[in-house]
């Protein structure tokens, strides 16, 4: 068992549908009280200083408040597969870039997030308060290689794009509207050689000089509502017309 953090962590972490079985709460007297409507029935409630919840959580941030919940469980491969967007974070390694990816895949729709099992960030309790608690509502699973993923998405029937700063076609441009994996890597470094090889496709995103390359969290949130939006115009479209094929987008 581990301790989450965070008032909205907390609430998300108590809301219908969260992933994970819930211990014990801590929290000052104020945040109790802020937190009464969201607090079950029979859940083991007690109250703790400031400093105790420091202690108990190994930070300052929890905003006097400490869920204590089952260890993460990880998603298996079979039940991402099924999802219709998937994000994958190919060796990124701070929790808060894997925290705010998670947040925009839930806002955006997304079903799944993987990483790689090594040399990448997990779902620790910082990267929970770093996604405002929505990491409790998203599938994540660990996998041993990102490319053999990757392979197996293709086969499940996923058009897979990669985020690239060097490449001359613009997400702007890929067909975003059918079953998808999105791929990115760390910042500054990107995506490995054969990760970005597997993909159908790499896309950039455009930026004014003298900037570079962005967060890693923010280029997944572009591709990500970008897909919303185009799903959004592909189902508007769908109610007025018969529906017809659309041509595979970005190779």
């Amino acid at each position: 068992m581990e301790w989450i953090y965070g008032r909205n962590v907390v609430r998300l972490a108590l809301a219908a549908g969260a992933r994970r079985r819930v211990h014990r709460l801590a929290a000052t007297a104020p945040a109790l009280k802020a937190l009464r409507l969201a607090i079950p029935p029979g859940l083991a409630v007690e109250t703790a200083d400031t400093h105790a919840l420091d202690e108990l959580t190994g930070s300052r941030d929890h905003q006097g408040v400490a869920l204590q919940v089952d260890a993460y469980s990880y998603a298996t491969v079979e039940d991402v597969l099924r999802a219709q967007i998937v994000v994958v974070l190919d060796e990124v390694s701070d929790p808060r870039n894997l925290g705010a990816t998670a947040r925009s895949a839930l806002a955006a729709g997304a079903g799944a997030l993987v990483v790689p099992k090594r040399r990448s960030a997990s779902v620790t309790p910082a990267a929970v308060k770093a996604s405002a608690g929505t990491i409790e509502h998203l599938l994540v699973a660990q996998v041993t290689n990102v490319v053999s993923f990757l392979k197996a998405a293709k086969d499940a029937g996923s058009w897979v794009y990669g985020a690239a700063g060097e490449a001359g076609f613009s997400y702007l441009d890929l067909d975003l509207s059918g079953r998808l994996v999105l791929v990115f890597g760390a910042e500054g470094r990107g995506l490995r050689p054969l990760v970005a090889r597997t993909c159908d496709a790499l896309a950039s995103i455009p930026m004014e000089e003298p900037v570079e390359s962005l967060n890693v969290s923010v280029a997944a949130a572009l591709f990500l509502f970008e897909a919303r939006r185009q799903r959004d115009a592909a189902g508007s479209s769908e109610s007025r017309h018969a529906p017809s094929g659309r041509p595979r987008g970005g190779a």
